[in-house]
C-alpha cells in the first residue's frame, strides 16, 4: 500500500513537472513568436519607408495626370480618395490648392457617379484650369474660388455656398506648418461627423521624404490634434502603403 501511494505521488510529481515544462516552453515560444513578429513588422515598415522615398525622389508623381490633366498625386492616394468619396457620398467636397485642376476633375467625375447633387468647391490664388474646364463635368460640378484659402473673404464665401449635407475637405495648398494649421482650424469646422479633413503632403520634412523642407503639414496635424479631440487619424486609409498623406486622413468621430 505504501509503495502504491509513493508511486501515485511520483506520478503526480512527474505530471506537474511536465506541465511546468510545457508552460515554460509555451512561454518561450510565445515570446519568440512575438519577437519574430515585431522584427517582421519592422522589416515590412522599413521596406515601405524605402519605397516611399524611392517613389517620391523619382518625381514620377509630378507627371501624374487624370484624363490628360496634371494631378501631381500618388495613384494610390487618388484611389483611396475615390473609396472615401464612394463611401461618404458627400454633398460638397472642399479642396484647397486647385493648381491645374486634375484632382478637382477626378473628384467631380467620381462624385457624379454616386451623388447627383454633389459639387466640388476648389480654392486657389492662381488656378490654371484651362484644360480641366474643357470637361463638362468640371464646368457643371466645380465651383472655383480665386483667392487666399485662409482669408476671411474666401471662408465667408465657402460658408455661404455649403449647405446641409455631408462635407469632405482636402487641403493641398501652401505646405508650411503655419498655413496648414490655419487651414485645418478654419476648414475642419465644415467637416461633418464621419467625414474627413484630409491633409496632403504630410510625408515631407522627413516623414519620410524631403527632410530639408522644415515644419510642414505633419507638424500642423500633430499640433491640431492636441486641441481637437473630435478628430483621429484613420490608419485604415493608408492600406495601400504608398501615400503622400501619412497621418493625414483625419476622421471626425463626433
Amino acid at each position: 500500500m505504501t509503495t502504491l501511494r509513493a508511486s501515485k505521488r511520483l506520478t503526480i510529481y512527474v505530471v506537474c513537472l511536465v506541465l511546468l515544462i510545457l508552460v515554460a516552453l509555451a512561454s518561450v515560444l510565445t515570446n519568440s513568436f512575438r519577437k519574430n513578429e515585431a522584427t517582421s513588422a519592422r522589416r515590412i515598415q522599413s521596406v515601405i519607408t524605402k519605397f516611399n522615398r524611392v517613389y517620391y525622389d523619382s518625381r514620377i508623381w509630378r507627371r501624374t495626370k487624370y484624363l490628360g490633366v496634371l494631378t501631381q498625386q500618388f495613384p494610390t492616394d487618388l484611389w483611396m480618395l475615390q473609396e472615401i468619396i464612394t463611401e461618404l457620398k458627400p454633398d460638397f467636397i472642399i479642396e484647397t490648392g486647385t493648381y491645374h485642376g486634375g484632382s478637382t476633375l477626378f473628384f467631380a467625375d467620381t462624385l457624379e457617379r454616386i451623388n447627383d447633387q454633389g459639387s466640388v468647391i476648389t480654392v486657389d490664388i492662381d488656378p490654371k484650369i484651362e484644360r480641366a474646364s474643357a470637361f463638362a463635368t468640371f464646368r457643371n460640378r466645380v465651383q472655383v474660388i480665386k483667392g487666399d484659402s485662409v482669408s476671411p473673404e474666401v471662408i465667408g464665401e465657402i460658408a455661404q455656398r455649403v449647405g446641409s449635407g455631408t462635407v469632405l475637405v482636402t487641403l493641398d495648398s501652401l505646405h508650411t506648418k503655419e498655413h496648414v494649421l490655419k487651414e485645418m482650424n478654419l476648414y475642419s469646422k465644415f467637416v461633418t461627423p464621419g467625414s474627413y479633413p484630409i491633409v496632403q503632403d504630410t510625408n515631407i520634412n522627413g516623414h519620410p521624404v524631403y527632410p530639408a523642407f522644415g515644419p510642414g503639414p505633419m507638424e500642423a496635424v500633430e499640433e491640431f490634434l492636441k486641441n481637437n479631440r473630435e478628430f483621429e487619424i484613420d490608419r485604415s486609409r493608408e492600406k495601400y502603403m504608398l501615400t503622400a498623406y501619412p497621418s493625414g486622413f483625419l476622421k471626425k468621430i463626433r
